[in-house]
């Protein structure tokens, strides 16, 4: 089958936004009670506006359900069904007050790599982009952000809002980091309208590996998606921003 990523939902503004495009190739994924999560690794930078093909992925050793996202000879991302993030770990929500205080403190307003990110650019219109504003709380090390939903949401969506603050709370301030992995389940979808809070937090570092999570919360504190990432600090003078670059 064809994929296409829409120019809307880029992430620099010449590829596709890594939250989303891991969300839409999730979607072709098979999961189980037993594997309810999907697994993304991002290869390249996701094209947009072009059609990209989806097939199993070749080879033996492969988990069952997994697939790749090719564009010509290339492949772009795979993904496979997985036991989902730790929730051991998971700090609660808090309250979207808070949230939208912790806002204010958001570094992209100063600096921005990509001002056209779908999910946290400060350059998107209202009702364009999830305009998500990431930022550290006042006596805690994680970060936490204010997100009402627009009308049309999406499984791609919500991976978008599970993406970009991992980012910022994993120190892509400042500095050139890429998307290389991410895990997320999606339990429920969020109420459009509706008060959600998005929360982000460190889970360590090795080298130029920089490993995030993150949560959205319901209104009532319900736990809706949790992701885990792996991001990738690179030499922007080298390499050219991956489809998932912030």
């Amino acid at each position: 089958m064809e994929l296409v990523v829409p120019a809307r939902f880029c992430g620099p503004p010449e590829s596709g936004n890594g939250g989303w495009t891991s969300g839409h190739l999730a979607r072709q994924v098979r999961t189980t009670p037993e594997l309810p999560a999907v697994t993304v690794r991002l290869r390249t930078p996701p094209p947009l506006d072009r059609p990209m093909t989806v097939r199993e992925v070749p080879g033996e050793g492969v988990v069952d359900g997994a697939v790749e996202l090719v564009d010509g000879d290339h492949v772009v991302a795979q993904a496979w069904p997985d036991r989902g993030p730790g929730r051991e770990a998971v700090p609660g929500p808090v309250p979207f007050e808070v949230a939208v205080a912790a806002g204010e403190r958001f570094e992209g307003l100063a600096d921005h790599p990509f001002r056209t990110c779908f999910s946290c650019g400060t350059g998107r219109e209202a009702g364009d982009g999830l305009r998500l504003r990431p930022g550290r709380l006042e006596e805690d090390e994680a970060y936490a952000c204010a997100w009402v939903p627009d009308t049309g949401v999406d499984v791609e969506t919500v991976w978008a809002a599970l993406d970009c603050p991992g980012g910022w709370a994993s120190g892509i301030a400042g500095r050139a980091m890429v998307l290389g992995t991410m895990t997320a389940q999606v339990d429920d979808l969020p109420v459009a309208g509706a008060p959600h809070v998005v929360m982000a937090w460190q889970r360590g570092s090795e080298g130029r590996k920089h490993l995030s999570g993150t949560a959205l919360y319901a209104a009532d504190g319900r736990l809706l998606a949790q992701a885990e990432a792996t991001w990738i600090a690179v030499d922007p003078t080298t390499v050219r921003p991956a489809g998932a670059t912030r």
